[in-house]
């Protein structure tokens, strides 16, 4: 076994109330890479968004194609550095700064979250936070199977005695303490390999979290996080799920089918090349069909031999085929839903995120499939986005500017080593090197 498997992913240090700061951060997907720069600012907190607690002023962005991913998981490590170096330096330039570290968002790799319970007796009567801290590593190390690795170590109620629905513990006297926590777990080598693609780019890695819990960050109020809510992230590669329940992200989920499969299959159906079917898909993805749609007809370039035809198709077989792979999708996501804590939320609305969410009738889709209400997510309650940039498929990337004002929520292991303490190395440097070497 590696020393990364069953250990956590690195994270970042909470965001001073008082102070500001730069935060960069990539999003490494399989169809783009985002990178986005932005100057935190402390603020007061708004009505929509208590927990926020500075704004956030985007100064540099870039989008590329991405290159070397397959499923949110990293295939050809020198072509996904290349795309990472153009992204990160793209946004630099237009945000006149050099990007030291980065925050890394996670799709692949299987996330998946559990919720898990933990207790312990205490020795002096009062819950001390060194008793938190413990009775929390228990519960992170038995959620975390071999081969994977702890995204996010998140408490989400305590117990003394047996009483449930503690918010805070410490100093309250008891004899039993427990604590129920989500654990979010992916691949270990998938977020090894991930942060290895950045490593080389000669950037350190601050922290790693998941995407759809990041979506969630950017696109939830507060009400619907309150109320109960699923965020559904629909990237190229991957579908990831985040649930929220009182204010509090409790589960995680996702599967590797996303919109390239949807481009997938125009390709094989209309006998088109790749290219081809992205843009039919982009121009006309649709899951609507209506009466003229059959009537509407269109040509498509066929594949293969320029000497022949184009072929005509309707609206409607295009329609056909991208809701097909959409209605897979849907059910996928109910049958992930129906495991998790969002069953017991029958009022609890689903909001879409990723690019792959821009389809035309996919949120009548989804609530027909899902049977609740469905709306489509954008980045909430940041200043100056720019236009292209305030869509759903910048869902991750802004969340992971604002991540950094919820660190504070997780449990975050002690990473102390006896090498470490001789020779007084630490810093991001030290601690980030040391989990790869750890890890190989």
């Amino acid at each position: 076994m590696t020393g990364l498997d069953r250990t956590q992913t690195p994270k970042t240090r909470q965001m001073p109330h008082k102070r500001g700061g730069l935060v960069a951060c990539l999003d490494i997907g399989t169809s783009k890479i985002a990178c986005m720069i932005a100057r935190l600012k402390p603020s007061a907190p708004s009505e929509a968004l208590r927990d926020r607690t500075h704004a956030v002023e985007l100064i540099g962005y870039s989008q590329i194609q991405s290159r070397g991913m397959k499923a949110g998981a990293v295939v050809d490590l020198a072509e996904c550095e290349q795309a990472v170096r153009q992204a990160v330096g793209l946004a630099e330039k237009m945000a006149k700064v050099r990007v030291e570290s980065v925050l890394l968002s996670v799709s692949g790799g299987r996330l998946a979250g559990q919720l898990v319970e933990a207790a312990a007796d205490i020795r002096g009567g009062a819950v001390t936070p060194a008793d938190v801290s413990r009775v929390t590593s228990t519960g992170m190390r038995h959620a975390t199977g071999a081969g994977r690795t702890v995204l996010h170590a998140l408490p989400v109620g305590y117990t003394l005695d047996g009483a449930k629905g503690i918010r805070d513990p410490r100093g309250m006297v008891a004899r039993q303490f427990g604590v129920d926590m989500n654990v979010v777990t992916c691949d270990a080598t998938v977020a090894r390999n991930l942060m290895l693609a950045v490593e080389r780019c000669h950037l350190n890695v601050e922290a790693m979290a998941a995407s759809p819990y990041v979506a969630g960050l950017s696109v939830l109020t507060d009400d619907e996080a309150d109320l109960g809510a699923a965020v559904v992230e629909m990237g190229a590669g991957t579908t990831t799920i985040a649930v929220y329940s009182g204010g509090r992200f409790v589960h995680a989920a996702g599967f590797a089918v996303g919109g390239q499969h949807i481009t997938m299959d125009l390709a094989r159906g209309l006998s088109a090349t790749i290219a081809d079917a992205e843009r039919i898909k982009t121009l006309y993805g649709t899951v609507l069909t209506g009466g003229s749609d059959s009537r509407e007809l269109m040509s498509v370039p066929t594949a293969g031999d320029e000497q022949d035809l184009p072929q005509i198709v309707s609206r409607a077989t295009i329609a056909n085929i991208v809701k097909h792979r959409a209605e897979e999708v849907f059910e996928m996501v109910r049958d992930k839903l129906k495991d998790s804590p969002f069953a017991a939320e029958p009022k609890g609305r689903v909001v879409l995120s990723g690019g792959a969410s821009q389809l035309t009738g996919l949120v009548e889709l989804g609530s027909q499939i899902l049977g609740r209400p469905v709306r489509v997510g954008r980045p909430l309650g940041f200043g100056r986005l720019p236009n292209e940039a305030k869509n759903a498929a910048f869902a991750v990337p802004a969340g992971l500017l604002v991540y950094p004002q919820y660190v504070h929520q997780e449990h975050v292991e002690p990473r102390h080593t006896r090498q470490q303490v001789k020779t007084g190395t630490g810093g991001y440097f030290g601690k980030v090197g040391r989990w790869l070497r750890e890890g190989f």
